[in-house]
C-alpha cells in the first residue's frame, strides 16, 4: 500500500462515523479522489483546518488499486479560504464553486486544468473580496463546462457573448471589473447554470442563492 503525496484542493467533507470524515479532494496529479480521513474530526487532529471547503493542501494519503476510498494519512495547510466566509455572498460563491467541481469531475481522472481554474478563482476572491465574486462566478462557471467537455449554443445578449468570448483568450484578472455588474453577470451565469444541472444527477443546491444575492 504505497505512500502518496499530491498537491489537492478539497472539495467537501462530511462526517463518518463518530470522529471520522470522508473527504472528497481534486489532486492535481490524479484528479478528484474520495478518502477517509480517521480521527479527523477530534479537537487534536493532525489534519487541523486542512480539510475545510476548498482548503488548498498537500494531502499524504495511501491508495489500493481494490477500494475506491484512500486513506487519508495527514496534510500540510498551503491556502486556506477560512478568511472569506466572513461575507455571505463570498461564502455562497465558495459553496457553488466546491459543489460545481464535486458534481461535474468523474473520479480519478487527471484534470490539470481545472484544477489551475479553481487555484485561480480562489487567489482572485483572497484578492478581491466581495467586489470581485460575480466575476469569479461566472468566469468559474464559463470554464467548468468548457472543461467538462459541453457548452451550449450562447443565446445570451450581445454584451454577455461578449465577455464568454474574452474568457477564451485572457485569465480572470484579466477581464475588466468594470464590464462585470450584477445584472450583465446574472444573464451568462444562469444559462450556464442550467447547462451544469442538465449533466449532474441532481439540482445544484447554491443555484438558488446565488440567483437571489
Amino acid at each position: 500500500m504505497p505512500a502518496r503525496v499530491s498537491e489537492a484542493i478539497v472539495l467537501r467533507a462530511y462526517p463518518l462515523r463518530e470522529a471520522d470524515l470522508v473527504v472528497s479532494f481534486l489532486a492535481r496529479d490524479v484528479g478528484k479522489l474520495r478518502g477517509v480521513a480517521r480521527n479527523a474530526r477530534r479537537p487534536k487532529s493532525r489534519f487541523g483546518a486542512g480539510l475545510e471547503r476548498l482548503s488548498h493542501v498537500r494531502m499524504f494519503y495511501f491508495q489500493r488499486e481494490t477500494r475506491e476510498l484512500v486513506s487519508l494519512d495527514s496534510c500540510e495547510l498551503i491556502a486556506s479560504q477560512l478568511g472569506l466566509v466572513s461575507e455571505y455572498a463570498t461564502g455562497v460563491a465558495l459553496d457553488y464553486v466546491a459543489e460545481v467541481a464535486d458534481q461535474l469531475l468523474p473520479p480519478a481522472e487527471p484534470n490539470e486544468r481545472f484544477f489551475r481554474l479553481l487555484a485561480a478563482v480562489l487567489e482572485f476572491l483572497r484578492a478581491r473580496r466581495e467586489q470581485g465574486v460575480w466575476q469569479a462566478v461566472s468566469y468559474f462557471t464559463y470554464w467548468a463546462v468548457r472543461l467538462s467537455g459541453f457548452l451550449p449554443e450562447l443565446k445570451v445578449s450581445p454584451a454577455s457573448r461578449a465577455i464568454a468570448e474574452r474568457m477564451l483568450h485572457n485569465r480572470i484578472e484579466h477581464c475588466a471589473p468594470a464590464e462585470w455588474r450584477k445584472e450583465t453577470a446574472a444573464d451568462l451565469r444562469r444559462l450556464l447554470v442550467r447547462a451544469i444541472e442538465e449533466q449532474i444527477e441532481r439540482r445544484l443546491v447554491t443555484a438558488p442563492l446565488l440567483e437571489a444575492l
